[in-house]
């Protein structure tokens, strides 16, 4: 079975062209929709069904730095190991630690200000991290990829912690 990067005729490699994916991802779904099978077979229909499912979700994983990261260490054999590697470096604990108090007091003062700001150091460090997975990945140092992907994903999940205290505090 191809992978996501064959099925779109696209270099197996974390630095990808997004405007030559979207084209692709639109080239595939031109030839696959369902609409296209209406007058086709029970098993035309269900073969598009499928194709357009797997192109769907090839293009969301592909289009997401980070599932894209996950997708690559995994297609290299490196297991992220999310569930049982929990170890972060020090620092990266330290700035964690730093930042949750930052939500608690900007959530107890209720001050939109500090979680703008909180925000905007959390994308800057999300930025640099998506920075050296891809300088890693492209190197083929998928074991120190898959490292700096679990602490992406920390970030994502605390960006969501932020994302939701904007909601209920603007809401």
């Amino acid at each position: 079975m191809q992978n996501h990067f064959e099925l779109f005729h696209l270099p197996a490699q974390f630095g990808i062209d997004v405007a030559a994916l979207d084209q692709a991802y639109r080239d595939v779904q031109n030839q696959v929709h369902p609409d296209k099978f209406v007058n086709g077979s029970d098993a035309e229909k269900r073969v598009a069904m499928q194709w357009a499912t797997r192109a769907n979700e090839a293009y969301q994983t592909l289009r997401n730095p980070l599932k894209r990261a996950a997708y690559l260490c995994e297609m290299h054999g490196v297991d992220l190991q999310t569930e049982s590697n929990t170890a972060m470096p020090m620092d990266f604990l330290m700035q964690q630690i730093e930042w949750r108090e930052a939500l608690d007091d900007a959530k107890a003062a209720r001050d939109l200000d500090e979680l703008t700001r909180l925000e905007g150091d959390l994308k800057s460090a999300a930025s640099a991290l998506v920075g050296r997975i891809g300088v890693l990945l492209d190197a083929g140092d998928f074991i120190a990829a898959a490292q700096s992907v679990r602490e992406l994903m920390f970030l994502d999940r605390f960006a969501e912690e932020i994302g939701q205290q904007f909601e209920m505090l603007e809401g």
